[in-house]
């Protein structure tokens, strides 16, 4: 009975698999989705009657589909084969015997008495294994990172190490299509109906990059705010998503071979939050203060200061306040601001004026000679 239905099986599957048929992508993806198998379209419209070939064999012919956005992957027996990274309609051709078909021009004996044989030695299943896979070259969005506590960085525009907790999200890419298949991507996802995504919280192998990503926030913080050309700020990261994402992605690079390696870059960030440490914070505010009070508009905030005090050392203080106020400010740099002009002190009493102006106010009938001689005694000191 076993023999029977083998041969039953294999005569079976060599008809079903002489069809061609179109590959497309699958129905329903979410957008994240970073690779999937390749499906045949066997029915289109109540159209067609291509529904009970292998699920791992690819008959000559048969038109695959590519997308704009993505790239084609060939399997062959566990081997990729092919890779083709241009959107359009191509045509699958394969010397594996298990894909010849009479629609294709195969011929007869090959098609159905070979494959017949080869297929009854596998118990009817076909003894090769065939698949296409579409790979997504786009930027894969809604990959999350944050961290539960502070971690901390050496600074170089506060010159200190800092602290903080962060959360946002980054934009990933498949720079290497072949490196990411052969080095990162499970086995268990190179089968028809699984959809690798990186989003998925039951892919460990995506669980694992965001642990990476976490780990590398540290390094990624302190290459940025130690870049020159960047501004030393930490208070530009939420305005850089670029910048940013370049650090990220040289720190992750560095410690986890992302791009050598696995075929992954990051390319944008989007920083939601940072929630300084307390010490940070004020060091911000000493920042800001120092910035506000910078230039032409320090020294006038400055000056007015230097002049309350001593307005309030005057009226508390007395000549003793006054002093010590004088002190602050050659400590504090003050005694380099530019004081008001001081009105000259009165010349002293000339008495050769006061006779000539009053002999002058005689003459005129100002004054009297009894005035006169008044102003006389008095400016003689007589």
């Amino acid at each position: 009975m076993g023999l029977v239905q083998a041969v039953k099986g294999a005569v079976g599957g060599v008809l079903a698999d002489q069809w061609k048929d179109f590959y497309t992508v699958p129905t329903g993806l979410p957008s994240t989705a970073a690779l999937f198998a390749a499906v045949p379209q066997g029915t289109n419209a109540g159209r067609g009657s291509n529904t009970s070939g292998s699920s791992n064999i690819i008959s000559n012919g048969s038109k695959i589909v590519v997308p704009e956005g993505y790239g084609l992957l060939l399997l062959q027996d566990g081997a990729i084969t092919a890779f083709v990274a241009e959107p359009g309609g191509y045509e699958w051709r394969s010397d594996d015997l298990n894909s010849q078909s009479i629609f294709a021009g195969d011929g007869l004996v090959s098609t159905f008495i070979k494959q017949s044989w080869e297929r009854f030695k596998f118990g009817g299943q076909p003894g090769s294994q065939q698949a296409a896979f579409f790979v997504s070259l786009k930027e894969l969005p809604d990959n999350r990172f944050g961290t539960q506590s502070e971690i901390y960085w050496d600074d170089g525009f506060l010159n200190t190490q800092v602290g903080a907790v962060t959360r946002g999200s980054y934009t990933l890419k498949i720079v290497d299509p072949i490196l990411f298949v052969k080095n990162f991507v499970p086995a268990s996802y190179l089968r028809p109906g699984q959809v690798f995504d990186f989003t998925d919280l039951d892919n460990a192998a995506a669980s694992q990059l965001f642990n990476e990503v976490v780990g590398s926030l540290a390094p990624a913080f302190s290459l940025y705010t130690n870049d020159p050309g960047k501004g030393n700020r930490i208070t530009k990261l939420q305005q850089d998503s670029l910048g940013f994402a370049q650090s990220l992605s040289a720190a992750v690079e560095q410690g986890y071979q992302w791009k050598s390696d696995r075929g992954l870059a990051i390319v944008k960030t989007a920083i939601v939050s940072i929630e300084y440490d307390a010490n940070t914070r004020e060091l911000l505010k000493t920042v800001q203060r120092a910035d506000a009070l910078s230039g032409s508009r320090g020294n006038s905030n400055l000056q007015a200061s230097v002049a309350q005090g001593i307005q309030s050392a005057g009226e508390n203080g007395g000549a003793a306040g006054l002093v010590g106020v004088g002190m602050a400010s050659g400590m504090f740099g003050a005694g380099n601001l530019q004081q008001p002009a001081t009105p000259a002190a009165p010349a002293a009493d000339d008495p050769v004026a006061k006779l000539k102006k009053a002999k002058e106010m005689l003459d005129l009938g100002l004054i009297t000679q009894t005035d006169y001689d008044a102003l006389k005694a008095k400016a003689l000191g007589m």
